[in-house]
């Protein structure tokens, strides 16, 4: 009892005597000064900038989906994947329910060991599906996706993971923005998660998606700097994708085909209405090697196959090179800053660091709660999502240390070890094909 009321008297202590602007811009500078502004400063700033628009924005969507269904072009749904066959059903079913039907539906098994064909053939004699290809053997992700590519007879390609499913209206709200503007050759859908209860994990991973997908992203789309059309749910023009060669091998397949579109001079942009539910892992071991995948990406693609965007005078583009940089900073060079700041907070407050780390997460709580806020302004299921606010209690340490170190870890065995080469997301052969190649 006497430790918990000498706890209190420290933080009442650190309030009253040593809370200054100076004594919180030297302790939580890192807080204040870099996460503060580029990841909820931003989100406001979008958001307030979408409450603004809004009847601008309507107009403009009016006109896009009246040519959208006046023209009625076909689109070919895309969905590749390996041992999917007891997910189609539910994603063909959120197909059957679109408000726009013009499409038709492209599944590839990249060498499945499950019930996949047999599915498939009931699905195929249903009509539920055109085409039905099994790869004999496995060759990966980026492998099966250029094969179904060349199949494809749309004009639109809608790329989708086997097990996500739909809102009714997301197949006419990614198209949209086509529309919108004829510069745009690739949009991004909003990701939320769909095994929202399944456990604290998916849970804790719902509140992320919130924040780092639909707001995050309407950040980045607002800035011009949008980089990364989420393989779960985005729409490309076909002829584009061929044009620049398809999907390449390796983790991070959708955050490199962005950046080829980008390369190539055309626009991105996420519609945030165009909302697709998927599965998350359930199990924190499961969710920190997918994390470990993901930042090894960002070193393998934007460190390395597109560090040309930084300096190259062809196609040079300020935006595209605020694109890597944003993610090259903020998701890997500060990483490593942030160790260097967390050994010298501790160091220097060695005798409260209790007091100073508890300060630390009040002030994250309340700049979290002011980001849930936002995110409730905008969300579209707001009566199913405001139970996550509960969350943000804890959500300081998953985003700030868990998923920091994840991203730490990632991004040292691959910069050092090239470790995604070796990893079995992708068949040895095919990694041993693309390293040789420099993929």
């Amino acid at each position: 009892m006497d430790y918990a009321f000498g706890i209190i008297d420290g933080i009442i202590a650190c309030f009253t005597a040593n809370l200054s602007w100076d004594y919180l811009a030297m302790t939580y500078w890192f807080l204040i000064f870099v996460e503060f502004p580029r990841y909820y400063l931003t989100d406001i700033v979008a958001a307030v900038r979408y409450g603004v628009t809004w009847r601008s924005r309507r107009r403009r969507e009016a006109i896009a989906r009246r040519q959208l269904f006046v023209e009625r072009p076909l689109v070919t749904i895309l969905a590749p994947g390996k041992n999917e066959g007891e997910n189609l059903y539910r994603l063909l079913e959120s197909l059957r329910e679109q408000t726009y039907d013009n499409f038709e539906v492209i599944i590839v098994d990249d060498g499945s060991d499950d019930a996949t064909p047999l599915i498939c053939a009931d699905l195929q004699k249903a009509g539920m599906i055109k085409h039905y290809f099994r790869m004999n053997e496995r060759g990966g992700k980026a492998s099966a996706a250029n094969y179904g590519l060349e199949h494809a007879s749309g004009k639109y390609l809608v790329h989708i993971d086997s097990d996500s499913s739909l809102d009714r209206d997301a197949i006419e709200q990614i198209l949209i923005p086509f529309y919108m503007d004829r510069d745009v050759r690739g949009v991004g859908g909003c990701i939320k998660v769909r095994n929202i209860d399944d456990s604290m994990c998916t849970s804790m991973q719902a509140l992320e998606y919130l924040r780092t997908i639909q707001i995050g992203r309407m950040a980045t789309d607002m800035l011009g700097i949008f980089h990364i059309i989420s393989g779960a749910f985005g729409a490309f023009e076909t002829d584009t994708i061929r044009q620049i060669g398809g999907w390449d091998i390796g983790p991070g397949l959708d955050g490199d085909l962005t950046q080829k579109l980008r390369k190539a001079g055309y626009k991105v942009k996420f519609a945030n209405k165009a909302v697709c539910l998927t599965n998350v892992p359930v199990k924190w071991s499961k969710l920190f090697m997918q994390r470990l995948r993901w930042s090894k990406s960002l070193i393998r693609f934007r460190v390395r196959k597109h560090r040309d965007i930084l300096w190259s005078d062809r196609n040079f583009s300020f935006l595209n090179m605020a694109s890597n940089l944003d993610c090259i900073i903020y998701d890997c060079i500060f990483n490593y800053i942030w160790v260097f700041y967390i050994i010298t907070l501790v160091l220097s407050n060695v005798d409260r660091i209790a007091d100073v780390m508890l300060v630390g997460w009040l002030i994250r709580l309340s700049f979290s709660i002011m980001a849930f806020v936002v995110m409730q302004c905008v969300s579209e299921r707001t009566h199913q999502e405001r139970r996550l606010g509960a969350l943000l209690l804890f959500h300081s340490i998953y985003m700030g240390y868990f998923l920091r170190v994840a991203r730490l870890i990632g991004h040292t065995v691959e910069l050092f070890f090239y470790s995604s080469y070796h990893d079995n997301w992708n068949p040895r052969k095919t990694s041993m094909v693309a390293q040789e190649e420099g993929l």
